[in-house]
């Protein structure tokens, strides 16, 4: 039985690529996605054995939608494929309990290791990735860096918020009425005791939600 796998990313000429690739391979894609939200919706569908999510995405970022798709698919690993390859953003994927992280400019053969292990239940980070400064980076962080306690659908309001959407294109965005995403939007901001949209996208640019 081929391994199952689900593809997201939000640039149909790579998914496209990527696709033909893996299907080489020997994969069976099941589905593909062109944001963080279809692709938790299809996880919860089809079950895939490993969904390889783009690390920025619209809507919802490979990392929350990474989180959400372990809810609704627990037994479905996940592996990013991103360009980032700050170890920052490999501390945050780990800790939110990916089995793999490749970096786009490896070559194609790490995606299909990092696939393969991941359904051997292993881990694997892409040769580029530094493991020695991942592991000092995740002694710092732990203890340190306190949770935010943000709910997936305030991490989704404050996404949209740091692209730039307006709260009557969020509401439209997320199928909720205006007064709900202003409400979101205030709620995220006592929680996280910011008051200006300015700090608000600062602080998502370091959380890792969308590029700088």
């Amino acid at each position: 039985m081929p391994i199952g796998l689900l593809l997201a990313d939000d640039h149909p000429i790579f998914r496209q690529g990527l696709k033909s690739l893996l299907e080489t391979e020997g994969f069976n894609v099941l589905a593909e996605s062109a944001d963080g939200i279809e692709a938790v919706s299809q996880a919860g569908k089809l079950h895939p054995d490993v969904a390889v999510l783009d690390y920025s995405m619209p809507r919802l970022n490979g990392l929350d939608a990474a989180r959400m798709i372990h809810d609704v698919s627990p037994r479905t690993r996940v592996v990013i494929s991103t360009a980032h390859r700050e170890e920052q953003y490999v501390v945050q994927a780990l800790n939110a309990g990916v089995n793999g992280y490749v970096l786009k400019s490896e070559a194609s053969t790490a995606l299909v290791e990092a696939i393969r292990e991941a359904c051997r239940g292993n881990v694997y980070l892409s040769p580029g990735i530094s493991r020695f400064a991942v592991d000092m980076c995740l002694v710092k962080t732990r203890g340190e860096t306190p949770p935010d306690n943000l709910r997936p659908r305030e991490l989704q309001v404050l996404q949209l918020i740091a692209q730039g959407n307006s709260t009557r294109a969020i509401a439209g965005l997320l199928n909720l009425s205006r007064k709900t995403a202003e409400s979101y939007r205030t709620g995220l901001m006592a929680k996280l005791d910011i008051h200006e949209a300015a700090t608000l996208v600062r602080y998502a640019v370091r959380r890792g939600l969308v590029q700088p």
